[in-house]
C-alpha cells in the first residue's frame, strides 16, 4: 500500500537508520489537532506522537502532513505511535501564527505547489509574490492557479498580470464549472507525486481536490453574496490518493503569509529585479541616488514597475527583520547560558571553601 504513496528505496534506508524493533514506516495523510492518521502496509492507523518524540522533537519537528515516520502499531486497536520521522526531501514552512520567530512546518515532502487564488475579489498579486517566494524556497515547482475563470470578465488579463510576477511559474486559468483549463492542470500531476495546494480561504482549493478526485474527498461552501468571498471550509490537512495515482494535499487558508528563512526564495521570485541589480555600477548600490544605478534606470524606462520593487524591498526588510532577531535571542541564549555557567561556579567554590574549613 505504501508504494502508491510514494515509499522508495531510499525511504527505506532511511527508516531502517532510524527505526527500532516491531516499528513499521507510515505517512501522515491526515493531521488535526495532535492526532494523525498514518497509510502503512497494515491500513490506515490513527497515531499519536511518543512522549520521548514530543520532548525531544526541535522546532518544526512534530510530524506534518507528507512525513513519513516510524511507527509501532497496537495490534488489535487500528492504532500506532509515531516514534521518530524520517528526514524530509522538501518542507513548505511558514512563520506560525501565534509566535514571533518560530516555524510552522505546513507540508513536507512535496513535489509540486499549486499556488491558488481567485480572480474575483481575492487576486494580489502582491500575496502571490509571497507564496512564490516560501515554494521556491521549500523545494517544490510552484504552479499558480488562478481559480473562478467563469466569475471573471477578463480571465486573460489576470494572467497576464500574474506572469508578470511569476517568473519560471506556470500560470493557470481554471474553472471546475466549465472544466476550463482543468485538462492542463491535471497534466501537472504524476503518479507517485505529491501536490500541496496553498492560498487564501474561499479561493476554492478544495473545490480543486473534489474535481481531481472525481468525488467529494473535501467539504465546500458556496461563494457568499454580498463580498463574493468564498468561505473557509477546510480546518486540517489531509492527503488524497487521486485516481491517477497522485497526491494532492489540501491546506487550510492562509491569507497572511509571514516569511520564515525564504531569503533563496525571494531572490528566485524576484529575479529580474536580481538581475538589473547584478548591472549596477556599484556592488552595494542601495538603488537610491548611487550613479550607474541599472534598477533606477529600469524604473525610469518603464521596464520596471514600481509597485514590484516597493514588494521586493518589503521582503527583503521583513527578512533582514526576522534574522536581526534571530540573532538577538541567540545572543541572549548565550548570555543566559554563560551567566548560569558562572553560578554553578560561584556555587562550587564556596562548597570547597566550606569543605576547606
Amino acid at each position: 500500500m505504501i508504494q502508491s504513496f510514494g515509499w522508495s528505496d531510499a525511504l527505506q534506508q532511511d527508516f531502517v537508520g532510524l527505526a527500532g524493533p516491531d516499528m513499521i514506516p507510515g505517512r501522515v495523510t491526515v493531521q488535526q489537532r495532535g492526532h494523525y492518521v498514518l497509510v502503512t502496509d497494515q491500513g490506515e492507523l490513527t497515531a499519536q506522537i511518543s512522549g520521548r518524540l514530543a520532548h525531544d522533537a526541535g522546532e518544526g519537528g512534530y510530524p506534518v502532513v507528507g512525513d513519513w515516520v516510524a511507527a509501532t502499531p497496537r495490534q488489535g486497536e487500528g492504532a500506532a505511535t509515531i516514534h521518530a520521522v524520517l528526514p524530509r526531501r522538501t518542507s513548505f514552512v511558514r512563520k506560525a501564527a501565534d509566535s514571533v520567530q518560530s516555524l510552522q512546518v505546513v507540508a513536507a515532502n512535496v513535489d509540486l505547489a499549486f499556488l491558488v487564488t481567485s480572480m474575483n475579489l481575492d487576486f494580489n498579486t502582491r500575496r502571490l509574490e509571497r507564496y512564490l517566494a516560501t515554494a521556491w524556497q521549500s523545494g517544490a515547482k510552484p504552479v499558480i492557479v488562478l481559480t473562478k475563470a467563469d466569475l471573471c470578465d477578463d480571465p486573460d488579463a489576470a494572467v497576464a498580470e500574474a506572469e508578470a510576477v511569476a517568473f519560471g511559474a506556470p500560470v493557470l486559468a481554471v474553472s471546475v464549472v466549465t472544466w476550463r483549463g482543468m485538462d492542463e492542470l491535471a497534466g501537472y500531476l504524476k503518479p507517485g507525486e505529491t501536490c500541496v495546494l496553498v492560498g487564501s480561504s474561499g479561493v476554492g482549493k478544495s473545490t480543486l481536490v473534489n474535481a481531481l478526485a472525481g468525488s467529494e474527498r473535501m467539504t465546500t461552501q458556496a461563494i457568499r453574496e454580498d463580498d463574493s468571498r468564498g468561505r473557509h471550509t477546510t480546518t486540517h490537512r489531509e492527503l488524497v490518493l487521486l485516481p491517477s495515482g497522485a497526491l494532492i494535499l489540501d491546506t487550510p487558508g492562509m491569507r497572511e503569509l509571514a516569511l520564515m528563512d525564504a531569503s533563496e526564495g525571494v531572490v528566485a521570485t524576484f529575479s529580474d529585479v536580481e538581475a538589473l541589480a547584478a548591472e549596477c555600477r556599484f556592488r552595494d548600490c542601495k538603488h537610491t541616488n548611487e550613479p550607474g544605478c541599472a534598477v533606477r534606470a529600469a524604473l525610469e524606462s518603464g521596464e520596471l514597475d514600481p509597485a514590484r520593487l516597493q514588494s521586493y524591498r518589503k521582503l527583503q526588510k521583513e527578512l533582514a527583520f526576522q534574522q536581526a532577531k534571530e540573532d538577538r535571542a541567540a545572543r541572549e541564549a548565550n548570555h543566559r547560558r554563560w551567566v548560569a555557567i558562572a553560578k554553578a561556579n560561584r556555587q562550587r567554590r564556596r562548597l570547597e571553601e566550606a569543605e576547606d574549613e
